[in-house]
């Protein structure tokens, strides 16, 4: 891994990666902000944004933009997360200045006009009932809500109903000149580029922005106890148990991702062996984790019928106890990080996974690492280091997230 990062006068910082032998470029603008840093009024407002900054500028149309896209093949998208928000776009290299500028007059210029608003809430109300109508994304949700209650993190991305229809022209024009800086912001490119160029189109194109960062408050742990149910008549139950993780810097963070592999993460792994394979009880089983600055999150996910659903939440708890208490194998430890060295080298195969990965760790402030060095600190992980991630995590309180025939009293006894 070879890249190579300056910070403009303004203060934001572009960081770049070249790749031989390909026509290619990623774009990502990457801005410091999501929904834990909503206030008061502001619910959803980050990812509203996410969709309003398409509608256009006071100079630019939504029809245009997408026209100007399309007539040099591009393909822009953008996603919110809890304490992130990116604007990417993928293009030939010798598209880039106009890509780019495309990106940079959408951010610094958006125009909020109130009908704009008006149509895009509509959109973003749709995508909360599509979600909604999930019972898996619900019960993943309410899992989070329960895992980080009181803390910020406990907000979902979309906002709610009441929170979109509340939102004004006025409030996203405050939100976005409170966290949209460019002190804020990170332009991260991968592919086919030379990092003088894109640094001089930066300063072109993003110089007379101003702001410095935006600050955030770092919260206290979240209690993560309880069970959060969603009565619903569905055909499946929607089971999400876990509890507190590691934060994003924790020095176990390899060994964690072992373990994660390990318990719910590929075809070969204990949950997806003992409740599918050898049981029969779901279709869908798997681990997952979520880590921030401040708090972090483990979870274990089975889709069942109402029948099986005591007996699959059962299962989830012995597995967690089991591994917790006995650690992993040697076999399971050596086949784990095998797999785990192949992914790492595949998921850097193509230019927007390379610019995804630096501005995530730059927006972060994690290292920079190469992909020798990331194998390097996986093959340092022991089962030892496994088994006491285990103990330290697994052995926390519980939280539960169900959609389905339940209610919360009939499964509050499995944590």
């Amino acid at each position: 891994m070879s890249f190579d990062r300056t910070v403009l006068p303004n203060g934001l910082t572009v960081i770049t990666e070249a790749m031989a032998g390909i026509r290619s470029v990623a774009v990502g603008i990457w801005v410091d902000t999501g929904s834990r840093d909503e206030l008061a009024g502001e619910q959803g407002a980050s990812h509203f944004l996410e969709h309003l900054l398409f509608k256009g500028t006071a100079d630019l149309g939504s029809q245009e933009i997408s026209m100007r896209f399309d007539a040099i093949g591009a393909e822009a998208d953008a996603f919110t997360a809890k304490d992130s928000t990116c604007f990417s776009v993928r293009l030939l290299d010798d598209d880039l200045a106009e890509g780019l500028g495309l990106l940079a007059e959408m951010l610094q210029r958006p125009a909020f006009r109130p009908g704009d608003v008006d149509s895009e809430r509509d959109v973003v109300i749709e995508e909360i009932n599509m979600s909604d109508d999930d019972p898996g994304d619900l019960a993943h949700e309410e899992f989070f809500r329960a895992a980080f209650s009181g803390h910020p993190l406990e907000h979902p991305v979309l906002g709610s109903r009441a929170s979109i229809r509340a939102l004004t022209p006025e409030v996203l024009e405050g939100y976005w000149r409170r966290r949209y800086r460019a002190g804020s912001m990170i332009l991260a490119v991968a592919g086919n580029l030379d990092h003088r160029h894109v640094v001089d189109l930066a300063a072109e194109l993003f110089g007379e922005w101003n702001g410095g960062a935006a600050t955030r408050r770092l919260n206290e742990t979240p209690s993560g106890f309880g069970v959060r149910a969603v009565r619903r008549e569905t055909e499946q139950v929607h089971l999400v148990l876990g509890g507190r993780g590691l934060i994003r810097g924790d020095n176990r963070r390899y060994a964690f991702g072992v373990l994660d592999a390990v318990l719910g993460g590929t075809a070969s792994s204990r949950l997806f062996r003992t409740i599918r394979e050898e049981r029969g009880l779901a279709y869908s089983v798997y681990s997952f984790s979520a880590a921030y600055a401040d708090a972090g999150a483990y979870g274990v996910y089975a889709g069942t019928t109402a029948h099986n659903a005591e007996t699959v939440l059962d299962l989830l708890s012995r597995e967690l106890a089991k591994v917790a208490h006995g650690g992993v194998t040697a076999e399971e430890l050596t086949r784990t990080k095998g797999g785990m060295r192949g992914s790492m080298a595949l998921d850097l195969e193509d230019p927007s996974s390379r610019m995804v990965r630096l501005g995530k760790e730059e927006i972060t402030g994690m290292e920079h690492l190469s992909i020798d060095e990331r194998i390097a600190r996986l093959n340092a992980v022991t089962a030892d280091d496994v088994y006491e991630v285990a103990q330290a995590v697994f052995a926390g309180p519980r939280v539960l997230g169900v959609v389905g025939p339940f209610d919360a009293d009939d499964v509050e006894r499995f944590l």
